[in-house]
């Protein structure tokens, strides 16, 4: 059977089908592995060209992130999603908003303010980014007021603002006021020995303008009131007072009916809430550190005071406020961002929690115990039968954390080597491997201090783990370590053998239940000598020996891929055939993407399903015409990183814990494996990469021009997320 629909001359090297591992079924009961895709044709048939005779025009990798929010703004629109879930996915946006400004928006920023007019960032530039933000940005609030706010109040959920409160309501409202918000207010106005205060990153404030005269009669006119974390930003009011259905009030509706209390003999005359954002991507110089996390620790707490990078206020701010706060943060006009509705749409998660009607919901699910493993039966034993893979979140991350468990508890086990990048607040590794240093083991984890907005948890994790006993290591200076590893070492008679575990995704119970990813355990012998050299090679600083399995990246990952994908070319040129199919979070390095031009103009048909920044422009009738790009927004955030190469008969897969960007090349520890067993093979080309391509519920694909375009119908269409959560449901349950 062909791994690929439509391609008639392709047959797994090793003669194949998956028995037991059926592909993923769509509509009508088909299997993917035999739905017909139409190919795009072969569109380039001038002779042999080289990089420097086909170049590509790459796409603007910023626009290209903004566009990607778009398609996931595309969930809030549509109907057919839940309610609760449209406002979940509205808040995503926002805050996928929120650190595209943290991290990109700086150099745009410099440039208009020092007037560039070349090179990458230039004032032109920076008004077409901010253009398309602005743009996204009106779009949010017109669905909030226009459709959302509505359509809950049809269901009885309502978001009152001051002016329809009724006398109770408000008394109500001015009882919580007094009592839980005006204690932790601290207006300030503002005179020389007043300036204008520090504002963090992303906090809510009130900027009010005062007519009058101060206790001391002066006419200081401007003030600035901050808004504590703490508070909650909405508040259901009690069923004595609400007149109808679930009532809320936000906190800053709250203090807005307030203002005139927080200045008593004065006269608020103009006020608006406002936000800043500020570049929030630590820089550190490693090479200066002696210690680098107190550095880190010191950067953390400069981090919410960086370059003012945005300034969001209320539609009905005054020029005047306005102004001022532009002239305060230094900013640009087009940085400012008049919102018709509260200034951080991310804290509408609050409401969703607090509602909570689980018909206004997706339908919960449960991921299934890993069908590959056997529950009651050790898991080492398992691996040395076979490999097993894990595909989060249609299947449980309990298999990982019951595999270390069972290493923490087994007292064979003398060793245990992890590294750790993420991790979120649940502590369960954690305390398995304090348990597991409790009980003699050798434990090492190679915690990653850089790993952006999680520095503090694993600066955290990594105090926790010292203070038992753990060996702690902090990877490479200049590099992040991003791969994804576990490695166990059992004392088994005379031997010591090794079993690993290797991931597309992060150590993360929490994100393994919204991430799609692949977990990969093995007791290949030279898979897991291969993991073990690097963590050495972490920890010693040593030179790696020659891999047997793996591709580590920044020593020969980004050179194997390139050579990779020239061998795929040189196939297809031949007449064998060549195929490249690879599945990623973002394509932004420039070099593999010539390659991949190159390639394509050899005859090697290559599809790229990228869920979000790429800057490869597909399609492109001459240059790029048999490349086809696709982007993937469903429910769970796509997130596996799968390559298949062919070259003629014969194929690769390999999974990877990197992206094909520049940083995860150049400047991250990263590894990528090669699946050889042909069953689990044929399982995550079925699974990851052919239900993809016939996704014609979610899917987006990629125009010349960089705009992406529905591939199907998102009713009436058959999702790859829908396919496995049917495939994958316990029973009983639907996906």
């Amino acid at each position: 059977m062909s791994p690929f629909p439509n391609e008639k001359n392709v047959t797994l090297s090793h003669e194949a089908t998956a028995a037991g591992t059926p592909g993923v079924e769509l509509q009508g009961g088909m299997q993917a592995a035999v739905e017909p895709v139409t190919p795009p044709a072969v569109t380039d048939a001038s002779p042999e060209p080289s990089l420097e005779q086909a170049p590509a025009e790459f796409l603007d990798r910023d626009h290209s992130i903004l566009a990607f929010n778009e398609r996931v703004f595309d969930w809030v629109i549509r109907k057919d999603v839940p309610l609760l879930e449209r406002l979940r996915f509205l808040s995503i946006v926002s805050s996928n908003l929120d650190e595209f400004f943290e991290v990109r928006a700086e150099p745009h920023i410099t440039a208009a303010s020092n007037g560039e007019t070349k090179g990458p960032y230039t004032v032109a530039s920076f008004e077409a980014l901010a253009a398309k933000a602005h743009d996204l940005v009106e779009r949010q609030y017109a669905l909030y007021n226009d459709a959302l706010i509505p359509a809950l109040a049809k269901k009885g959920i309502h978001v009152v603002s001051h002016g329809d409160r009724t006398a109770a309501q408000r008394r109500w409202v001015h009882e919580y006021f007094l009592r839980e918000v005006r204690p932790l207010l601290v207006p300030v106005g503002l005179d020389p020995a007043h300036p204008f205060p520090q504002v963090a990153n992303k906090s809510l404030n009130f900027i009010v303008r005062l007519k009058g005269r101060d206790a001391f009669g002066r006419e200081n006119e401007i003030a600035i009131v901050r808004v504590p974390r703490l508070l909650p930003r909405f508040m259901r009011m009690p069923s004595s007072v609400a007149s109808r259905g679930m009532q809320f009030v936000s906190v800053s509706s709250v203090i807005r009916a307030h203002l005139d209390d927080l200045f008593p003999g004065r006269e608020v005359t103009q006020f608006s809430q406002f936000r800043v954002t500020r570049h929030s991507d630590l820089a550190v110089d490693e090479e200066d550190a002696r210690n680098l996390r107190m550095v880190l620790r010191q950067g953390l707490q400069q981090r919410n005071f960086g370059q003012a990078v945005r300034l969001e206020v209320s539609a009905g701010c005054s020029e005047y406020l306005s102004d001022f706060l532009l002239r305060q943060f230094d900013l640009p006009r087009a940085a400012l961002y008049r919102v018709h509705g509260p200034v951080n749409l991310v804290r509408l998660a609050q409401l969703v929690d607090l509602v909570a009607d689980p018909s206004l919901l997706f339908p919960p699910r449960r991921p299934v115990w890993p069908h590959f493993l056997q529950q009651g039966v050790s898991i080492m034993e398992q691996l040395r039968q076979r490999d097993v893979v894990m595909h989060q979140p249609f299947e449980s991350f309990d298999g990982v954390l019951t595999f270390l468990r069972e290493a923490v508890h087994d007292p064979q086990v003398v060793a245990i080597k992890q590294t750790i990048y993420r991790t979120g607040s649940d502590l369960q590794m954690l305390d398995l491997l304090r348990e597991a240093v409790r009980r003699g083991k050798e434990v090492m984890a190679v915690v990653e201090l850089k790993a952006r907005f999680d520095e503090e948890a694993n600066i955290n994790w990594a105090e926790a783990l010292e203070s038992v006993g753990a060996q702690v290591v902090f990877g490479v200076v200049g590099l992040k370590t991003h791969a994804k590893m576990l490695l166990v070492t059992r004392r088994e008679g005379r031997q010591l053998v090794r079993y690993g575990h290797l991931s597309t995704g992060n150590y993360n119970p929490g994100t393994a239940r919204l991430y799609t990813d692949l977990s990969y355990l093995t007791a290949d012998a030279d898979t897991t000598a291969d993991m073990d050299s690097v963590f050495n090679h972490l920890a010693s600083q040593n030179r790696l020996p020659r891999m047997r399995r793996l591709l580590v990246a920044p020593f020969h990952l980004h050179r194997r891929t390139l050579e990779k994908i020239e061998q795929v070319g040189l196939a297809a040129q031949r007449g064998e055939g060549g195929r490249i199919v690879a599945k990623m979070n973002a394509l932004t390095d420039e070099a593999i993407v010539r390659a991949l031009v190159l390639a394509g103009q050899r005859g090697a048909r290559i599809d790229l399903i990228v869920r979000g920044a790429c800057i490869l422009p597909a399609q492109v009738p001459g240059v790029t015409g048999n490349i086809r790009v696709r982007s993937i927004i469903g429910r769970f955030l796509e997130h596996s990183r799968v390559f298949y190469f062919r070259c003629g008969a014969e194929e690769e897969l390999y999974l990877s814990s990197a992206d094909w960007m520049n940083r995860n090349m150049m400047r991250r520890v990263e590894v990528s494996w090669p699946v050889t067993d042909p069953d689990l093979r044929q399982r995550i080309i079925d699974e990851c990469l052919v239900a993809y391509l016939h996704d014609d519920r979610d899917a987006w694909e990629l125009r010349p021009g960089g705009a992406y375009v529905p591939a199907g119908n998102p009713v009436a269409g058959t999702g790859a997320q829908n396919a496995l959560m049917g495939r994958y449901a316990p029973s009983g349950q639907k996906g």
